[in-house]
């Protein structure tokens, strides 16, 4: 550890304990070169993996994510800043799994954050994420969808 004055790398430690319920460690160092105290946090970082489809594991691309969106958003009116929060949104959703999440746990929370925005992104990353094969495909999910809208509309 280089000390934040002098940049020395003679540091040592001369307290450590754990903070955040064990999730860190706090360390006291002291520089050997311009004897300056200062202190260092140590965190675990794990990292979120993605179970593919074929069971596969990689870690977790917030790029894809947001790949998907543009994709799927392409010329539709969906300003930055709602395609910013739809993709923390699912971000937050797969972290809150654990270490490991499953890509269709992901596809779905997309498809969440598309049904609410925006019908005609829903379908096109639909059409993709479930693999339609035709026009009957795009008929039964558009059925869907204006059950949706129809059934949260009376019930209003």
């Amino acid at each position: 550890m280089q000390c934040p004055i002098c940049a020395s790398s003679r540091t040592r430690v001369v307290d450590s304990r754990p903070i955040e319920e064990g999730a860190a460690i706090r360390r006291r160092r002291l520089c050997e070169g311009c004897h300056n105290r200062f202190t260092t946090y140590e965190r675990s970082v794990v990292p979120l993996m993605v179970r593919k489809r074929d069971g596969r594991f990689e870690p977790f691309q917030v790029e894809k994510i947001r790949a998907g969106f543009e994709s799927a958003l392409a010329d539709r009116p969906v300003n930055r800043k709602k395609l910013e929060a739809m993709i923390a949104e699912v971000e937050t959703a797969a972290r809150r799994q654990g270490s490991r999440v499953d890509s269709d746990d992901i596809g779905r929370a997309v498809l969440t954050q598309l049904r609410e925005v925006d019908q005609v992104a829903y379908l096109r990353f639909a059409s993709v994420y479930k693999e339609f094969q035709g026009a009957r495909d795009f008929e039964r999910e558009m059925a869907a969808l204006e059950e949706e809208t129809t059934g949260s509309e009376s019930a209003n």
